[in-house]
């Protein structure tokens, strides 16, 4: 897999979007400030607008009131500057743990663009990036491959996903160069990017535990805890609405059905919003084939066009051995 570069300010879907955000309501509040998540925050300028799609975000209460920690210490350090007071920078380089789905990617570059409204970052893009981008095929090769994903994340973040699978390999791994050369990075570029190192929980903590020096390096630890059932049929009510499609309330009961199953079935590696997209898209292709069944001599109403039956909703076959 190769890099990607996503804007800090139209960040595109691609296939680690782990969330979908609700349809913003029309604003109402005509004052200089706001409530956001119980948070006094501007109504306007580009910091509100990262809050309000941050406060879309479903669930994830303690991510939102970790980057209103990070939005108040950088304004507060403003306005010690402004008022000729030492306002000594921090480190923002980042560790987010939690299983597959459960936002890590999408808050990453919501992240990206705090610091950059904030002017903390230049440019506030998203490097995203694991182990095959960074790890070479002989001595010598991971250290120029790291050092150049940190030359284009400048002024930006660097995010690896799947970090942990550096360590894997032991002492004689390549992986090892690439943590050494981003080591070095961090202490030789300090303030110029920031680092994110995502991945499993228990995974994190024995790679952060493999050298000495990282996890003094990573001042910020977010967990990104499994959604609940309820949480996970909000975002797939938000899905499909996205694409003008609902679920009646008898596909609302099958899908909290599947989903109960599938948690129990995957207590450590549950996929979270990822299961629930893949199943929505998987029902809108089975609700495609019911209705060219159903309707061979006229057209679907409207509501049926809309409509996902619990029919329409079934598990991914997979095979016995």
């Amino acid at each position: 897999m190769s890099s990607r570069v996503i804007s800090g300010d139209a960040a595109k879907s691609s296939r680690r979007i782990n969330v979908v955000l609700r349809t913003p309501e029309p604003a109402t509040v005509s004052d200089p400030e706001q409530q956001l998540g119980g948070k006094t925050v501007p109504s306007q300028g580009p910091f509100a607008d990262v809050m309000k799609e941050l406060d879309q975000l479903v669930g994830l209460d303690n991510v939102k009131e970790l980057v209103y920690e990070i939005y108040a210490l950088l304004q507060i350090g403003q306005y010690r500057a402004e008022a000729g007071l030492a306002a000594g920078q921090q480190v923002y380089h980042m560790v987010f743990k939690g299983n597959p789905g459960t936002g890590k990617t999408t808050v990453a570059r919501i992240v990206a663009k705090l610091f950059q409204s904030m002017g903390l970052l230049q440019k506030g893009h998203l490097i995203e990036v694991e182990r095959a981008d960074l790890v070479g095929e002989y001595i010598g090769h991971t250290a120029l491959k790291t050092r150049e994903l940190i030359k284009k994340a400048m002024g930006g973040i660097l995010f690896i996903d799947e970090a942990y699978s550096l360590a894997r390999g032991g002492e004689k791994d390549f992986g090892k160069e690439a943590i050494d050369t981003l080591v070095k990075a961090m202490e030789d570029h300090k303030n110029q990017f920031v680092l994110i190192l995502a991945g499993y929980s228990d995974e994190m903590d024995y790679f952060l535990s493999t050298n000495p020096g990282l996890p003094s390096r990573f001042p910020i630890a977010i967990d990104f805890p499994d959604y609940t059932v309820d949480q996970l049929v909000q975002i797939a009510e938000l899905m499909v609405k996205e694409r003008e499609y609902t679920l009646i309330p008898d596909s609302v009961m099958r899908l909290r059905q599947l989903l109960t199953a599938e948690k129990n079935r995957t207590l450590t590696a549950f996929s979270n919003a990822r299961y629930v997209r893949n199943l929505m898209e998987r029902s809108i292709r089975h609700q495609a084939v019911r209705l060219l069944g159903q309707y061979t001599t006229t057209s679907p109403g409207r509501q049926e066009l809309m409509s996902i039956k619990p029919e329409d909703m079934r598990t991914e076959k997979r095979s016995i051995l």
